[in-house]
C-alpha cells in the first residue's frame, strides 16, 4: 500500500503469522519524518513484525539493484517467479519498469523493489513442509507428442 504508515502495514502483515521474518531495505535503517525520528525497521518491530537481523542484500553483502533485476528475471523466465494473476498492482509496476538513459528508472517502484528485497534475502526463507524431490522432465515439463 503505497504511502502508508508502518501502522497500517504491519495491520495487514501480522494476521500472516507471527513469526514469519521480513525483509527490509538499506534505508530502513534511517529515521523518518513520518515516524518522528524512529528507523523505519524499529517501527515495524515495534508493531509485532519480526525483522531480519540486515537490511536486504545478497549473500556478498552487495545490493546491486540491477543485480536483483536479472535474478528476478532468471526467476520468471524459469518458473521460479510466480504472481498470481489477480495482483493488478503489481503487474502494473511491472509494466511500467523501464531504463531512462541505460539505468533502472525508479519511480513508482514499491512493489517491484520489494519483490526484489524479498528475492534478495530468500536464504532466509523457511519452509515447515520438507522439500520435495524434483523429477527432470525434458522440454520443461509441458505436455505434448514429444512428452515422455
Amino acid at each position: 500500500m503505497r504511502e502508508a504508515t508502518a501502522v497500517i502495514h504491519a495491520a495487514a502483515l501480522r494476521p500472516w503469522g507471527k513469526e514469519l521474518p521480513w525483509a527490509w531495505p538499506r534505508d530502513g535503517r534511517r529515521e523518518t519524518l513520518e515516524g518522528t525520528g524512529v528507523a523505519l525497521a524499529k517501527q515495524y518491530e515495534a508493531q509485532g513484525l519480526v525483522m531480519l537481523p540486515v537490511h536486504a542484500q545478497f549473500e556478498d553483502k552487495s545490493i546491486s539493484v540491477e543485480a536483483g533485476i536479472a535474478d528476478m528475471l532468471i526467476r520468471m523466465e524459469t518458473g521460479r517467479f510466480k504472481v498470481f494473476k489477480h495482483l493488478n498492482e503489481w503487474f502494473e509496476e511491472f509494466r511500467l519498469y523501464h531504463r531512462k538513459d541505460g539505468r533502472v528508472h525508479k519511480e513508482g517502484d514499491d512493489l517491484m523493489s520489494a519483490s526484489r528485497y524479498a528475492v534478495m534475502m530468500l536464504r532466509y526463507a523457511r519452509t515447515s513442509e520438507p522439500p520435495r524431490p524434483r523429477s527432470y522432465r525434458p522440454y520443461g515439463g509441458f505436455g505434448g507428442w514429444m512428452a515422455a
